[in-house]
């Protein structure tokens, strides 16, 4: 059961992140291993999403309900798919100098003990190329920004077993 918690100080708003991560319909733009989505229902406070994902030439759909309280969190849960579970949080902060700090924590399990086993030895690096793919995607869309995106410590836990996505 992966479990992944971490803090980003970044030079956009929390508006603009907000906005950034709770546009579903666009992450196979920029997010690794998003195929294709498919959004069944959007309003100003629920999504419900179908998710596309693929690793070389396995594909898996996976369907999770987005709730959204702009600009101030996305919080994300499973529906149905090939996971057991799904939990994802992101939480908008102003830092205080013009910029969020972007709390974001996922804990997730594979209903397979084989597929659970063998992402596992990826988590890690999965959720820093995720991670990384909206900071890219934030200066893509806003600029450089404000200040320099600075890194702060991981305030959570951060445990390796398997994989991610909203």
């Amino acid at each position: 059961m992966p479990r992944h918690s971490e803090t980003r100080q970044l030079p956009y708003s929390p508006t603009q992140m907000f906005d950034l991560v709770a546009d579903v319909g666009r992450y196979q733009e920029f997010l690794p291993w998003v195929r294709a989505t498919r959004i069944r229902s959007n309003s100003d406070t629920e999504m419900l999403a179908d998710l596309i994902v693929g690793f070389g030439p396995l594909r898996e759909t996976f369907t999770s309900r987005v709730n959204k309280r702009r600009p101030d969190s996305i919080v994300v849960d499973y529906v149905e798919g090939p996971l057991k579970y799904l939990h994802n949080e992101w939480a908008f902060r102003p830092d205080g100098k013009g910029g969020t700090l972007v709390d974001f924590s996922v804990d997730f399990a594979f209903r397979s003990r084989t597929f659970e086993t063998i992402a596992g030895r990826f988590f890690g690096e999965a959720v820093k190329r995720m991670v990384s793919a909206f900071e890219t995607r934030a200066k893509l869309l806003y600029g450089a920004g404000a200040g320099a995106g600075v890194s702060a410590p991981s305030s959570g836990n951060s445990s390796s077993s398997a994989h991610s996505a909203a």
